[in-house]
Order: C-alpha cells, then structure tokens, then sequence
C-alpha cells in the first residue's frame, strides 16, 4: 500500500467530528460501555520532539513512518540547533493513551519539515485539539505550527520541549516571544518522559472540557 493510502486510511480510521468529540469529552459519568474517543494532533516544526512525544507517552507501539536523513537533503532541510538528528517523520506518528477508563486519545504526531507540510490539512480532519512542541533553542520553527491551528480555529496548547532536561526561560518570556494570547496555555515538558507528556495532555483536555462546559452554559 502506498504511503498516501496509509495516511488517509489511518487518518479516517480515527475521524470524528468536533461537534461528536467535544460532546464526549463533557460527559462525565463513568459507563460500563466502551471509551469515548478523541483526536489529538502533535505539531511543531522539524526536529522539535514530536516523534519522542507521541513514543514516550503511548501506551501501545507507536507507528512512526521515520526516513533516514541524506546528503540530498542538506540543501533543503535547516540541521541549524539539530545537527544530531539522523531520521525524521514523512508522514506520521500514530500512537494511543486512556485518560481513566472513559477516554482514550488517538495521537498523530505531524511531519515537521515544510514539503511535507501538506498533509496537515488531512491530519486536522476531526482533530478535536492540538498540542504544539516548541524547542526554546528555535522557536521560530514552531510559529508556522500556532498559525496553522489559529486560522482553523482548533484549540491547542503550547509544550515547551526541554532538549537535555533544561528549560532556560520561563513560561512567561516563551508567551511574550511566540506574541501568545493570554488563554493558551504555555507549558515546560520534557517530551522523552511518560508522565511529562502526559500532562500536557490532561493540561489540554481540561482546556477543551472547559471549553465545552462554556459553550454549553452560554
């Protein structure tokens, strides 16, 4: 099967509309009936942790669609901060987490470098939310990623990726640099650790169980 028909058949696998997904998100009480399900996109720009996010909190295999990199590339991908990077993703991370026992996140981590960037349009479809990873080191490779997520509109958070354990400037000065508004949540992970990534999801899910409460207030 061809890389295009796995996207879209993995991609439509796990569709549903944010109408249906935020409805199940609000529902609060405990069923003896399978687990509602919700989309979740991991975002960002190249090199910034979204493979090792999706792998570190998934609770099966992940599927992961990793190329090695090439001397064809040079010219075309920015190594600048990441030199170390050998391999990156051509189409998705794909991986699953419970939140307790009436939520399950289906996760698709996006590819990060520009000429892939067209599938994202696909990988949105019924994404009820986002979480988008920012490398402190190069945060203008996030930018194009909370541009994308505000023009459309979906909900999402801001996980600050502290490569080697270290996050040199607080949540505050990120918010100020990315020119963030004050109701997304700007978070200090380490994408490598289980209950890190974990966190940020919980983090984004209260978000959107909020939200929906509000909507349903109002």
């Amino acid at each position: 099967m061809a890389g295009s028909e796995r996207v879209a058949e993995t991609t439509a696998a796990a569709e549903i509309t944010p109408a249906a997904a935020t409805a199940a998100v609000a529902a609060a009480p405990a069923r003896s009936t399978a687990p509602d399900a919700v989309k979740i996109l991991i975002a960002g720009g190249f090199g910034v942790g979204k493979t090792t996010m999706v792998g570190s909190v998934s609770e099966i295999a992940p599927l992961r669609t990793e190329e090695p990199l090439t001397e064809a590339g040079l010219d075309v991908d920015d190594l600048a901060g990441i030199e170390e990077k050998r391999a990156t993703t051509v189409a998705l991370d794909f991986g699953r987490i419970s939140i307790g026992r009436d939520l399950v996140l289906y996760l698709f981590g996006t590819p990060g470098q520009q000429r892939f960037w067209f599938m994202w349009n696909d990988l949105a479809i019924g994404a009820l939310g986002a979480v988008v990873l920012v490398d402190v080191r190069r945060p203008e490779s996030s930018f194009a990623a909370i541009d994308f997520f505000e023009r459309r509109r979906i909900p999402f958070v801001v996980a600050v990726n502290g490569f080697h354990g270290r996050h040199p400037y607080p949540a505050a000065e990120i918010r100020e640099a990315l020119a963030l508004p004050e109701h997304v949540q700007v978070l200090l992970c380490d994408a490598r650790e289980r209950t890190s990534s974990r966190d940020v999801l919980i983090a984004l899910i209260d978000q959107l169980i909020d939200a929906a409460a509000g909507a349903a207030a109002s």
